[in-house]
C-alpha cells in the first residue's frame, strides 16, 4: 500500500511538470511574429494546465485538511484567470475558510467582471451581512430587489431573517426601513419594517406598521398574529379582542382561531376556549396541533370522557411525544380504579420528563396488588437520567416502603442516599418526616435543623420542626415562632395554618386558636385540620359542634385514623 503524498509535496511533483515542453510560458525564441489573435488563442491554450494545476492543487488541499494552501491556490488562480466560475469557487472557498477579507476582495474581482451577476451580489451581500458592514449592505441589497421583481414580496419577508445575527436592532431597523420604503404600496415592505421595529423595542412603530400592512391585505393571518403577539405583551384582552375579530371576518383562519383559544385559556376563559376549539376540530379532525389542547382543556374542565377520547386518538397519529400521553392515559386510569390498564400506559412512559413520576405510580400500583418486592425492582431497574431523577427515585422507593408499613427500611434508603448527598433539601425533609412517622422525633429535630442551616426560608421545614414540638407539647414558644415564620412565608397553606392553630392550643390561646383553624378548615376540609378543630371546639365547651363536625368529616373520610383517634379521645 502507497503511503499518501503530502499536499506540498504533491505541488513540488505537479509544479515540475510546468517546466515540461508544452507547459511552461509559450516559446518565443526564433520564431516568426504572430496576430494577436493566434497570440491570444496560444495564451489560453498554455494557460489551460495551469488552471487545471491549480484546481486540483487547491481541491486536494482542501480535502485534506490543508486550507492554507487550498485557499490560496484558488485565490491565486482566480486573480490569474478573471474566470468567473474560478472566482465564484475561490469566494465559497474563502468564506468557508473564514478568511472574510480575502473573500470580500475576491466578490468585488467577480463584480468588476460580471456586473450583472446575481450571484456574485448576492455572495458579497452575505459577506456583508457576516461582517456587520450594514452601510455597504443597502445598495447591493436595493439592486437585488429590483432586478427580482417577480419575488419582491417574499424578498422583503426575509430581510429580518437574513439579518437576525446583527446584534444593533436599531441600525437593523435603519436598514430595513431604508429598504423597504420604496415598496410601502405592498403589505410586505411595512410587516418586514414592523418587525425591525419589534426587534429593535420600538413598539409604538412596530404596531402602526403592522396596521398599515392589514389595511391593505386584510386576511393576512401571519399579520394578524403577529399584530396579537404585539398586543399581547401590553394587554391580552386587546389580543383577544384583535384576533375575534379577524377570525369573525375570516372563520377559515385556524392558526389565529388556535392563538385566540390559547390565549383565552390563559384568562381562564375555559368555555370560550372550548368553542373555538369544537371549531377547530371540526375543521382539522386529525391535527395533533389542535387535537391535543382540547385534551388537555378537557382534562382541566374535568371532562375525562373527552379527555381520553382525544389522548387515545393522539396516539394515532405523529404526535412526537407519545409517552407523555401514555402517562395522562394512565392518571386517568389510576382515577378511574382500573389499575391493570393504568399500569400498561406508565410502563410505556419511556421518554421524556415523566419517566420517573410513570415508574413510582407504576410501582405504587404493583404495591397494591401485593407485589413489593417486583414494586421496588422496577424502581431500581430506573435509571435517572440526572441528579434531581435519581432523588426522585429514592423518594419514591421510601414512600414505597412508608405505604408497605416498612418504616425502618424506608429510613434506610434515605439515609443511605444521604451519605452521598448530605444537604439535599429533598432528602433532608422525607427523612425527617419518616424519622417523626419511625418514633424518632431526634432524628426530625437533626435533620431538620441542618435543613435550616442550609435553607433558613424553607417554610415547610420551619413548620414541621414546630409542629413536631408542639404536638409532643414541648419548647412550645420556639415552636410558634417557627410556625409563626412559616405562616409569614406562606399565608395560604392550610396545613401551615393549621399548626399555628394546633401550636395556639397548646398555648392556651383557645379562642385564638379556633379561628386559626377554622381559616384553616375553610381553605381545605382535611381530616387532621378537622380533628384539631373539633379538639378545640371541645375543649371550648361546643361540644355538640364538635360532635357534628367530627361525624361530618368521618363520613367524607371513613377510612381517616386521625379521627377515628379525635372521635374515640373526646368521647366520655
Amino acid at each position: 500500500m502507497h503511503a499518501k503524498l503530502p499536499v506540498t509535496a504533491l505541488a513540488l511533483t505537479l509544479g515540475l511538470s510546468l517546466a515540461l515542453p508544452g507547459y511552461g510560458a509559450p516559446p518565443t525564441a526564433g520564431k516568426k511574429p504572430r496576430s494577436a489573435a493566434v497570440e491570444a488563442q496560444q495564451q489560453e491554450e498554455y494557460l489551460l494546465p495551469r488552471v487545471i494545476f491549480q484546481s486540483l492543487l487547491g481541491e486536494f488541499a482542501l480535502q485534506r485538511g490543508e486550507t492554507r494552501i487550498g485557499v490560496e491556490a484558488w485565490a491565486d488562480l482566480a486573480q490569474r484567470t478573471r474566470d468567473p466560475q474560478v472566482v465564484a469557487r475561490a469566494v465559497e472557498v474563502a468564506t468557508l475558510a473564514r478568511q472574510f477579507d480575502l473573500a470580500m476582495q475576491l466578490s468585488r474581482l467577480w463584480l468588476e467582471i460580471e456586473p450583472e451577476s446575481t450571484r456574485a451580489r448576492q455572495a458579497q451581500s452575505s459577506l456583508l451581512v457576516v461582517t456587520g458592514r450594514l452601510d455597504e449592505l443597502a445598495p447591493q441589497v436595493a439592486v437585488l430587489l429590483e432586478r427580482d421583481p417577480d419575488n419582491i414580496a417574499n424578498n422583503l419577508l426575509h430581510l429580518n431573517r437574513m439579518l437576525a445575527r446583527h446584534s444593533d436592532k436599531k441600525a437593523v431597523q435603519r436598514l430595513v426601513d431604508q429598504l423597504a420604503a420604496p415598496y410601502a404600496s405592498l403589505p410586505e415592505a411595512h410587516f418586514a419594517m414592523a418587525q425591525a421595529a419589534a426587534n429593535a423595542g420600538d413598539e409604538l412603530r412596530a404596531s402602526t406598521e403592522m396596521e398599515k400592512a392589514l389595511l391593505l391585505r386584510p386576511d393576512w393571518e401571519a399579520a394578524a398574529l403577529a399584530r396579537a403577539q404585539l398586543q399581547a405583551r401590553h394587554s391580552t384582552a386587546s389580543a383577544i379582542s384583535g384576533l375575534e375579530d379577524f377570525v369573525t371576518r375570516h372563520p377559515g383562519a385556524g392558526e389565529a382561531r388556535l392563538a385566540l383559544a390559547r390565549l383565552l385559556i390563559g384568562e381562564k376563559r375555559y368555555d370560550d376556549a372550548r368553542q373555538h376549539f369544537d371549531r377547530l376540530l371540526k375543521d382539522n379532525p386529525d391535527n395533533p396541533a389542535v387535537i391535543y389542547p382540547i385534551a388537555m382543556l378537557a382534562l382541566q374542565q374535568g371532562d375525562a370522557q373527552t379527555g381520553r377520547q382525544q389522548l387515545e386518538k393522539l396516539l394515532g397519529t405523529n404526535f412526537p411525544d407519545q409517552s407523555m400521553l401514555h402517562f395522562f392515559l394512565g392518571q386517568l386510569d389510576q382515577e378511574q380504579k382500573k389499575p391493570d390498564a393504568a399500569l400498561a400506559h406508565f410502563m410505556q412512559v419511556t421518554t421524556g420528563n415523566q419517566v420517573v413520576a410513570a415508574r413510582a405510580r407504576a410501582a405504587q400500583i404493583l404495591l397494591q396488588q401485593g407485589k413489593p418486592e417486583e414494586a421496588r425492582e422496577l424502581l431500581h431497574n430506573t435509571r435517572g437520567g440526572s441528579a434531581e431523577e435519581r432523588t426522585q427515585l429514592t423518594l419514591a422507593e421510601a414512600q414505597l416502603l412508608r405505604d408497605a408499613g416498612r418504616l425502618g427500611e424506608a429510613y434506610e434508603v434515605l439515609a443511605q442516599a444521604l451519605v452521598a448527598q448530605p444537604d439535599n433539601p429533598d432528602l433532608l425533609y422525607d427523612a425527617a418526616l419518616t424519622a417523626e412517622r419511625a418514633g424518632k422525633p431526634e432524628l426530625l429535630e437533626s435533620h431538620l435543623q441542618h435543613l435550616l442551616r442550609l435553607q433558613p426560608d424553607h417554610a415547610h421545614a420551619l413548620n414541621a420542626l414546630g409542629y413536631s414540638w408542639a404536638d409532643r407539647n414541648q419548647r412550645l414558644p420556639e415552636a410558634y415562632e417557627l410556625i409563626a415564620r412559616a405562616v409569614a412565608l406562606q399565608p395560604d397553606d392550610p396545613f401551615i395554618a393549621d399548626s399555628l392553630g394546633w401550636v395556639q392550643y397548646r398555648l392556651g390561646r383557645l379562642e385564638e386558636a379556633l379561628a386559626t383553624l377554622e381559616r384553616a378548615y375553610g381553605i381545605k376540609a382535611d381530616p387532621e385540620i378537622a380533628a384539631h378543630l373539633g379538639e378545640v371546639l371541645w375543649q371550648l365547651d361546643r361540644k355538640d359542634e364538635a360532635k357534628k363536625l367530627l361525624a361530618d368529616a368521618i363520613r367524607q373520610h371513613p377510612d381517616s385514623e386521625v379521627l377515628a383517634a379525635a372521635i374515640k379521645k373526646l368521647q366520655p
